[in-house]
């Protein structure tokens, strides 16, 4: 079935010292209290027939107890689907874009370049709510995480060497900016879109704070700069990168989408796991009532 997930799927282990239970069973109980060991076939039958001896039960009667305690190992297993009314959580899991516009990507053929990586993480994202920051000598909010990925696009599209107000370089502030628009979440991943200029100590302190905040930080590296641009140290945004993120370049940015495309945050989260699944365990574990009062019912 598609979309069906286990949630507790160790229950699954008991089913293992069921199966052994069951073979045992078949190959060591006695037809007849053991009285088959030393009678013959044809008087055995004969007992049985007159009611002299119990014999041993249907196989549906003795498949009723295994069958009882296997829907209930499977229920408790918690098989369910994915709940296509569950709430989208705009400030779970997000995933927020830094965009560097300072005149040595916004003045040259890096904008485009950024352009083309923020677009292209957006579409490999689908389903993650992603935040928009801008910056340069400043840093601007531009979206809180959302799952309207069409707003986003827009903005994106439209961004040119005059969208920034201030001129300048400067990495922190765009860290900063992060920081305070995913304050109070346990677990986020920012991804800068830069050339990796503006990296200073600064930089690196709001790096530190975003990591102890629970932020994984991934950087796509634009490669060409404005033709005036100041060099930039190949590795300077390896020295942003917190939480297990990574840099690639800006032209691998379906790579880095599929590395954030579940950060798996939501699946520890009980509470998140109740909003986006049905569970159809105590379904299953019902129906282990039905051969239960099988068994119960009064013999005539």
């Amino acid at each position: 079935m598609d979309g069906l997930i286990l949630l507790r799927p160790w229950w699954l282990a008991g089913l293992v010292p069921l199966a052994a239970l069951l073979i045992w069973s078949r190959r060591r109980l006695p037809d007849a209290g053991g009285w088959q060991a030393v009678m013959p076939r044809d008087m055995l039958a004969a007992m049985v027939a007159l009611g002299a001896l119990g014999g041993r039960p249907p196989r549906w009667q003795r498949g009723l107890a295994p069958a009882a305690i296997a829907l209930l190992l499977l229920g408790l297993a918690g098989p369910a689907l994915p709940r296509p009314d569950a709430p989208l959580l705009a400030q779970t899991d997000a995933v927020v874009l830094a965009i560097d516009l300072s005149p040595s990507v916004a003045q040259g053929p890096a904008l485009a370049e950024a352009r083309l990586a923020a677009a292209g993480l957006l579409q490999g994202l689908a389903g993650r709510p992603v935040g928009l920051i801008l910056y340069s000598g400043e840093a601007y909010a531009i979206a809180a995480p959302t799952t309207d990925t069409a707003v986003l696009e827009t903005q994106i599209g439209v961004l040119d060497a005059e969208t920034m107000p201030a001129p300048g370089s400067r990495a922190a502030a765009g860290l900063g900016q992060a920081a305070a628009l995913l304050a109070g979440l346990r677990r986020a991943d920012l991804v800068l879109i830069s050339d990796g200029g503006g990296v200073d100590a600064a930089a690196v302190a709001e790096a530190d704070r975003l990591d102890r905040q629970g932020v994984r930080i991934s950087a796509l590296r634009l490669d060409e700069p404005a033709p005036a641009a100041p060099p930039v140290p190949h590795d300077a945004l390896d020295r942003l990168v917190r939480g297990g993120g990574a840099v690639l370049p800006a032209a691998e940015m379906r790579q880095m989408a599929t590395r954030l495309r579940r950060s798996g945050a939501s699946l520890r989260d009980p509470a998140l796991v109740a909003l986006r699944f049905r569970d159809l365990g105590p379904f299953l574990a019902a129906l282990a009532g039905l051969p239960l009062l099988v068994m119960l019912r009064r013999p005539r």
